[in-house]
């Protein structure tokens, strides 16, 4: 399982607009993920509901899963637009 740990940089967390990008991005990157907070229960990164569930605050360390075929590549991307608080997927890490 590959998994990358990261913190938000968004500054108003995993909310609302953040949320959308992110669920946008997790689903485009094409392979099943989940999202969890450093300590809690992994949820689907592709549901905003389950995402928005979470209550991820900025600066909170997340955790980022896949066991999938291609899963490094999509994770170390996902975790570059949280870490970042991007306005999108990055095309390259």
């Amino acid at each position: 399982m590959a998994e990358r740990r990261v913190n938000v940089g968004w500054a108003e967390g995993l909310h609302a607009r953040p949320a959308s990008i992110f669920v946008r991005a997790a689903t485009a990157a094409g392979i099943p993920m989940t999202i969890a907070k450093a300590d809690g229960t992994p949820v689907n990164a592709a549901s905003m509901l389950a995402v928005l569930g979470l209550g991820a605050q900025g600066g909170e360390e997340i955790v980022l899963a896949s066991d999938a075929e291609g899963a490094e590549a999509a994770l170390d991307r996902l975790a570059k637009l949280v870490a970042e608080g991007l306005e999108e997927l990055p095309e390259t890490v």
